[in-house]
């Protein structure tokens, strides 16, 4: 069956997507633990990180490299902060969540925003792109 990522890739769900290339695909995370929290995976459905082929491995790399250079010049951060933790969703996903202070990446205190502010965000991360 597959995952609810599979599913948005697929158009299924929709997404507030900010990029995407024939291997890979960003989009905010509609839970996010700061604003901008952004999830990054590859297209193909592969449950844990470490078990992608060496390349594509490698590409999910550099595909969340430019997602989060372009995440930090739309979102105001200190640093982009990076989490693989692949428990909620077997699909396997990076986390490049803005961060402030070392507080902002706990993923006990997740929020919701407003659809328009996603959408801003969105909108000024993938112009910086």
């Amino acid at each position: 069956m597959a995952t609810i990522f599979s599913k948005i890739v697929a158009g299924e769900i929709p997404s507030y997507k900010v990029a995407e290339d024939e291997n890979y695909y960003a989009f905010l995370d509609i839970n996010p633990v700061a604003p901008g929290h952004t999830l990054v995976i590859p297209k193909r459905e592969v449950s844990y990180i470490f078990s992608l082929e060496p390349e594509e491995y490698a590409g999910l790399w550099a595909f969340a490299r430019k997602v989060a250079a372009a995440l930090e010049q739309a979102v105001p951060c200190k640093r982009i902060g990076i989490a693989v933790i692949g428990l909620e969703v077997p699909h396997a996903h990076i986390h490049l969540v803005p961060l402030n202070g070392e507080g902002d990446m706990n993923f006990a205190h997740k929020t919701t925003l407003p659809a328009e502010q996603m959408e801003a965000i969105r909108s000024a991360i993938a112009a910086k792109l």
